[in-house]
Parts: C-alpha cells; structure tokens; sequence
C-alpha cells in the first residue's frame, strides 16, 4: 500500500472523530436543555459559541500548520479538542457550556486546513479532490455515527457520559499520528522513490520563513468569490451540524428512538455525496479542464440541494421530510470535495491560509445561521419558516460558484516564494 494511502486513513479516522465529537451535542440537545433549563434563544447561542471560535481560528491555525508543519500543529489541536470535549460533560449551565464550546471550537478549528495542507504536501494534484472526497465523507460518517453512539448512552447513562467517551477517542488518535506522520514525505521510512515521483512538487516542509502575500490575495476577486460561496453554503451545512436534531425530534415529531435513523441516513447520504463528489470533480476535470470540472458540481450540487431543502420546509409530514432532507444532504456535498480542491488548485503553496480562510468565511455563515435559526423558531412557533431561508442562501451560493475559476492560482507563478527545503534528522 502507498504511504499516502495510509496517510488517508489517518485523516478519515481524525474526520470521523471530529464530527462525532462536534454533533454530539446537537443529538444530545433536548436532554441538556432539559437539564439545564435552557431556552431555544439560549441554546442557539450555545452552538454558535463553537461556530464563533471554530471560524475565527480557521486561517491562523491553517497559516500555522503551513508554517510549523501539521504533524504537531494537528496533534497539538486534537489533544486539546479532546480534552475539552470531556470538560462539556461537566458543564453547570448557561454560561460554563458557552465557555466550554467556546474552547472546544478552538482546537477544531485547525483540522481541515491542516488535513488539507498534508495533502498538499503527500499527493499529486490528480488525487486532491478524491482524498478530499473521502476526508469530508469521513466526517459524515461521524455525523451518521453519533445518534448511534450517543443516544444509548444518554437512555442508560446519561448525556454527561457520553462527552467523556468520545473525547478519549481523539487522545488515541494523537499518539498513533505524531509516531507515524513526517511532514517531507521523503523522510518517511518504507516511502518509495517510484512514489515520490508522482509528487507534482518536491516535498514542502519548512515554511517559517514564507510570508502569505495578503496584499495581493485581498485584490483577488477569485478569493472574494470562494468566501462569498462558502458563506452562503455553510447555512445549509451548519442546519444540519446543528439544529438538524432538534428539529427532527421538536419540529416533525419523531421519537429518541426514531431520531437514531432520521439523524443517521442523511448523514450516509453526505458520505455517498462526498466520496461521489470526490471521484467526479477529479474525473471532469481531467475531461473538460479545471474551470469546468469543478464548476459542474459545484453549481448542480447547490442548485439542486436548495429545491430539496425548500419542499422540505413546504411539504408537511414525518416520511416526507426524512427523504427530503436526506436527499438535500446528500446533494449539497456532491460539491464540497471540488469547493475545498480549488483551494488547493489555485493556493498552491498557501492551500492552508486559503482553505482556512474559506472555512472562517462559511462559519460565519454557520454561525449567523445557527443563532438566527433560534430567533425565528422562538419568534414564529414554526420550523418550517427558517427552511426557506436556508434554501435562498443555497441558490445565492450555486450562482456564485459559477463565476469561480479553478484554472487561475491567485498568485501569478512568479509572484509565489519558493519553499526551503528542509530534512527531519
């Protein structure tokens, strides 16, 4: 097997572990409200205090994985995610969970900007969408693995125990990572020279001395573009990060038990979307050129996944809802594997700074989301209505993505600085 085919295995098993520790609370949401005595106003502000801190830090902490190299930087993160997903089960009220999520958005901030930074470094640029496919599926994986993880421990438990067992998973992770990963692929023991030379570039290690020219990014419309669409998209993302569960189980009825499956199958739909979305955006775009192969399931994806979500919030009923949503979901990510290659596609040696870039931008979305989400439920007694929002902010992303440019790197060649090179002793 190829050492940067084991290299995906660790990130598949850090994405699942990332998510399961981030939806946790949503599927635990109605028993921490009840034992908290939390209200719909509160509990918004409850989930976005994660989503505040997750995007704030999405662009240093992707700068920094760059800079420092990812084997200690995500190492570094994931300790401390970990730690503080225990400390959630032993949160008080209001204000110690505020706190708590806070911290805990921290350390998840870094994941996917340094995951993708790692890949940049490990696989040639034929394969960038493909890894990134089954990375963002890993993660949904862990999205359909909670309710079935968290719900029987909560039933004969409690929801404070079920924080203590997931966040042991990711200290595991830790050591098994930091033993095994080099940031030089050519450092790695067992790394074959006929491997090596699929590589696109030498291999990138140390890049402390390298200054992210802002300057020149910042009068980019491509980087404006890329932000703008992730903003708008991460409204229909972060509904189902967050008050997905809820509304479920508060706004259509369903059952704990029930709410295993209805949470579960979208989130299988969003692994098939991903890995899908993976293999297709490379494959177009070897066939039509990057412009667009990453176009045509950028747009089709949001496009389609905005109908979905509007005849969800249209259309009453249980069964109704369940497909629609499970379709919506899945859809949405058939574009999600193209959206975080572009990163790499035009970033280039930046791929880090930009995709953490790019994710600040749709946590801000998220977080406007999330938050404004309780408002209206408190505001209006009904779930439905926010579901048309989310499915006009999916319809303005689609439109932005057909303007963005896979095929244009943000910096003109020689405008990139060169990347020392450095070998690990």
């Amino acid at each position: 097997m190829k050492k940067r085919n084991i290299l995906l295995i660790f990130l598949v098993f850090i994405g699942v572990i990332t998510f399961l520790d981030r939806i946790n609370i949503s599927v635990a949401g109605t028993s921490i409200m009840a034992d908290l005595g939390l209200t719909h106003k509160q509990w918004g502000w409850v989930l976005s205090a994660f989503i505040i801190s997750y995007g704030l830090l999405q662009l240093p902490l992707g700068l920094l994985g760059d800079r420092k190299g990812q084997r200690k930087v995500l190492a570094v993160i994931v300790l401390w995610w970990s730690v503080f997903t225990g400390l959630t089960g032993m949160a008080g009220g209001f204000i110690s969970l505020l706190f708590i999520r806070f911290a805990f958005g921290i350390g998840e901030a870094g994941a996917y900007p340094c995951m993708t930074g790692a890949i940049g470094r490990w696989f040639p640029k034929s394969e960038n969408a493909r890894a990134q496919g089954y990375i963002w599926a890993a993660s949904r994986v862990g999205g359909a693995l909670t309710p079935f993880i968290v719900i029987p421990v909560i039933v004969h438990l409690g929801w404070r125990e079920a924080f203590y067992i997931l966040g042991a998973l990711g200290v595991v992770w830790v050591i098994a990572w930091y033993w095994w990963f080099r940031d030089n692929p050519a450092d790695k023991k067992g790394i074959t020279p006929a491997e090596l030379a699929e590589l696109d570039d030498k291999p990138k290690v140390e890049v402390a001395k390298q200054k992210v020219p802002w300057g020149a990014i910042l009068h980019s419309k491509q980087f404006w573009l890329i932000l703008a669409m992730y903003f708008f998209y991460a409204w229909g993302s972060w509904f189902f990060f967050s008050w997905f569960p809820t509304f479920m189980e508060e706004g259509r009825g369903f059952s704990k038990a029930a709410l295993t499956y209805a949470v579960a199958v979208p989130f299988l739909m969003s692994v098939a979307g991903n890995i899908t979305g993976g293999y297709l955006s490379d494959r177009f775009s070897k066939k039509y050129g990057l412009k667009k192969g990453r176009r045509l399931l950028g747009v089709g994806g949001l496009a389609a996944s905005a109908v979905f979500m509007f005849l969800a919030a249209f259309i009453p009923g249980k069964m109704q809802v369940f497909i629609f949503l499970s379709l919506c979901f899945g859809v949405i990510d058939l574009m999600l594997p193209s959206a975080w290659a572009i990163c790499l596609d035009i970033g280039k040696q930046y791929a880090g700074a930009i995709s953490g870039a790019m994710n600040t931008a749709g946590n801000i979305g998220g977080f406007v989301c999330a938050t404004i989400f309780g408002y209206l439920v408190s505001g209006t007694g009904n779930y439905n209505f926010p579901l048309f929002v989310i499915a006009g902010m999916l319809v303005i992303s689609a439109l932005l993505f057909t303007r963005i440019d896979a095929s244009k790197p943000l910096l003109p060649e020689d405008q990139a600085e060169p990347l020392p090179q450095k070998t690990e002793k």
